[in-house]
């Protein structure tokens, strides 16, 4: 049944036509209809610059759903989630043209939610057209796309822009990674089990491994990606999120503001990575031709649309370090790149050995590990030691794997789109999952810094082939202190 703690609201999307509306947003808001999760008198309402009926709009979004999410639609939900949908054509740079949504808001709800799924450059005018039609009230909520801005101070004036029209309570930034499944389980891993309680800290774990592979390039978004580069795209985002949640300490309780202080406690303990220590820390990339399925993949610089000599990275791992008493001496390796093996994202979790060793006779054992697999196959193996079960009395030992599968474990549940919960969680007004602005400025200003030192010491772009892990100094930033990156098959 419908949650009653969700208010009578109308959803506008600003943006509709895009990429991420398409492949994302309805085919999540179609599967909340089917889980009779809408307000039953919500409209949603696309806004976009198109000459399009009500009828051609509901059969895009209808082969949208289809094509991008292997969705079977069903008629009688169909009938239901359709007669929702209202498109409403207006060019942003013309503010007169918002006197068109101000008619189909007449009978507005008592809420209204405005995603923005559109470039920062026209949120401008966009707030300045919600104000001309006074339709941007205090009991109005906005959704924004992550990354917001390209710097700390890029960010600043947009969140200054934003924050003219809407308070922190109704802004909602989304990270898509902060809506999986396996994210949030982190929170229960931690802090439900004493056997992971009691080790999570830097007496017990010798040291940390973030990886999100990316098995596509840049998929038709040169002008984006060249401008903004793996480490705005990725790693300001996703990766500091993963990092945060998976480091930060006990919060007072489950409520928004507690669990992102906590989080932001981390983010202003990372270490600086400045002009000293750029070359040590970081590692910087770009993929040439090579094969991935046996099929031949072209250079970055020959995509197209290409710049022949552009200097911007598709790969980066970075050795961070977090400077507080749970964390002082862990080293936490992040990595993230396009056009590598497999899509592929995980953390991994390596324990120290035990100095009181009954073994040392045997071969160096190997670190007892847990790895959590963000996707594909989501779940998570722990690995240990074990004897071999013979009849001499020798201890003959074996690494082996604890395995949890969601989809074997939880047979009746399906793991739900990270949209979905993330547009749920923002019709309840809920915002534990969103990213708050102080959170984000200390993302930017750390990520700033590692980007002006690569600029000041001109550091060195590496190439390395599609289909593969990454430059050869991406190993060495883990092999030089022993250790190498958790194989993945």
């Amino acid at each position: 049944m419908f949650d009653k703690k969700i208010k009578k609201y109308d959803l506008i999307i600003f943006g509709t036509k895009g990429d991420l509306a398409r492949r994302k947003l309805f085919p999540a808001l179609y599967q909340l209809e089917k889980l009779l999760k809408l307000y039953k008198n919500t409209r949603i309402i696309g806004i976009g610059r198109a000459n399009w009926t009500q009828k051609k709009y509901k059969k895009i979004i209808k082969n949208s759903i289809e094509n991008f999410s292997n969705i079977k639609i069903k008629k009688k939900i169909w009938i239901k989630f359709s007669s929702r949908l209202y498109f409403c054509n207006i060019d942003v740079n013309n503010i007169s043209d918002f006197y068109k949504l101000k008619k189909i808001l007449i009978k507005s709800n008592k809420m209204r939610i405005y995603y923005f799924a559109i470039p920062q450059n026209t949120f401008k005018n966009i707030f300045k057209g919600l104000k001309k039609i006074n339709c941007n009230t205090s009991s109005d909520r906005i959704i924004l796309e992550k990354p917001i801005g390209n710097s700390l101070n890029t960010s600043k004036k947009i969140n200054n822009q934003v924050g003219k029209n809407f308070n922190e309570k109704q802004i909602f930034r989304i990270d898509h990674y902060l809506g999986k499944e396996t994210i949030l389980n982190l929170i229960s891993l931690k802090f439900s089990n004493s056997i992971f309680f009691t080790n999570w800290n830097n007496t017990t774990i010798d040291h940390v491994q973030i990886t999100i592979a990316e098995k596509v390039g840049i998929e038709g978004r040169w002008s984006y990606f060249d401008k903004t580069g793996q480490m705005r795209d990725m790693i300001q985002n996703h990766l500091l999120q993963i990092l945060s949640i998976l480091t930060m300490s006990t919060p007072i309780n489950l409520e928004s503001d507690n669990i992102r202080n906590e989080k932001l406690k981390i983010l202003k303990s990372l270490r600086i990575i400045n002009d000293k220590n750029i070359n040590r820390k970081t590692v910087r990339g770009q993929y040439t031709s090579g094969l991935i399925d046996k099929k031949e993949i072209p250079a970055y610089i020959n995509e197209i649309d290409a710049v022949k000599n552009s200097n911007t990275e598709t790969f980066v791992s970075i050795k961070a370090n977090i400077d507080n008493s749970q964390w002082y001496g862990v080293p936490f390796y992040l990595r993230t790149g396009k056009r590598l093996p497999i899509k592929h994202s995980e953390i991994v979790i390596y324990f120290k050995n035990n100095n009181n060793n009954l073994f040392y006779k045997t071969k160096k054992l190997p670190l007892n590990k847990i790895v959590i697999r963000l996707q594909p196959n989501e779940g998570l193996d722990i690995f240990i030691i074990n004897k071999i079960p013979k009849l001499d009395s020798k201890y003959k030992l074996k690494e082996i794997k604890l395995n949890f599968n969601y989809n074997k474990s939880f047979k009746k549940y399906r793991l739900y789109d990270a949209y979905e919960r993330l547009l749920l969680e923002s019709f309840f007004g809920s915002q534990s999952l969103f990213v708050r602005r102080d959170e984000i400025e200390a993302s930017w200003k750390w990520i700033d810094s590692i980007i002006n030192s690569w600029k000041k010491n001109n550091s060195k772009l590496e190439l390395y082939k599609a289909g593969t892990w990454g430059p050869k100094s991406s190993e060495n930033l883990l092999k030089k202190d022993g250790r190498e990156w958790n194989k993945i098959n």
